[in-house]
């Protein structure tokens, strides 16, 4: 019998190449994805078609409304900001950062893996090419961690709940060619903060620079749409 794995899966390459990973060393996929008053829902579609064609046991699409919040520019009418260069890309904490987000979808990720009986769960946050997101650095996930064993009964009783990051160390191109080698179909995965009505990408905000550098440095075409080619 295969081990359970709570995948957080936004439709995008590095959660698409994680699904992958996962899904390469064994597990039963249990893939969690969030609508949560982001701009678009183009994301939400490509994970689901990524989830049937990966064989995901079970696709959970949850509603949280974060953007009563605001605070970002993923979940407000705050511009999304465009840049010329992906060096600009990471220099400060940017406004598409949405707050608390990765702790409030792992805590669900973590009620969901509890009720499964899952100790594991895996999430495709990168500390190289990212955004410079706080919630993507490896000391806010060995924290979580830690809060997660000792705020779980599976944790108290010695069920150990391990946090995955395969993806924490390696760059944007690195992911990609990981996720050709496990079978991802990257013409699959939306990666856009801004597109226009089609789905089309804008070429411009943070994610489709980092996601432009990545492809281009793996030697491998971009099957995105790009308004701006």
């Amino acid at each position: 019998m295969s081990k359970k794995a709570v995948v957080l899966f936004s439709g995008g390459i590095d959660s698409a190449t994680t699904l992958a990973v996962a899904r390469g060393l064994g597990y039963e996929l249990y893939a969690i994805s969030f609508c949560y008053g982001q701009r678009h829902l183009f994301e939400i579609e490509a994970a689901r078609k990524i989830a049937r064609k990966m064989g995901v046991k079970k696709h959970l699409l949850m509603d949280i409304d974060l953007s009563s919040f605001g605070g970002s520019a993923l979940i407000s009418d705050i511009a999304v900001p465009k840049r010329e260069k992906v060096e600009e890309v990471g220099k400060e904490i940017p406004v598409t950062y949405v707050p608390a987000r990765n702790i409030i979808f792992l805590s669900l990720a973590l009620g969901w893996a509890e009720a499964l009986g899952a100790t594991d769960i895996f999430i495709g946050v990168n500390a190289i090419d990212y955004s410079g997101y706080p919630d993507c650095r490896e000391k806010f996930i060995k924290a979580f961690e830690i809060a997660a064993n000792l705020g779980t009964k599976s944790g108290v009783e010695g069920k150990k709940i391990k946090i995955h990051t395969p993806l924490i160390s390696l760059t944007k191109a690195e992911i990609i060619k990981k996720g050709l080698k496990l079978g991802v179909d990257y013409s699959l995965t939306h990666s856009c903060y801004d597109p226009d009505v089609k789905g089309h990408a804008c070429g411009s905000c943070d994610s489709c620079l980092l996601r432009k550098k990545g492809f281009k440095e793996a030697g491998v075409e971009d099957p995105t749409v790009y308004i701006s080619d």
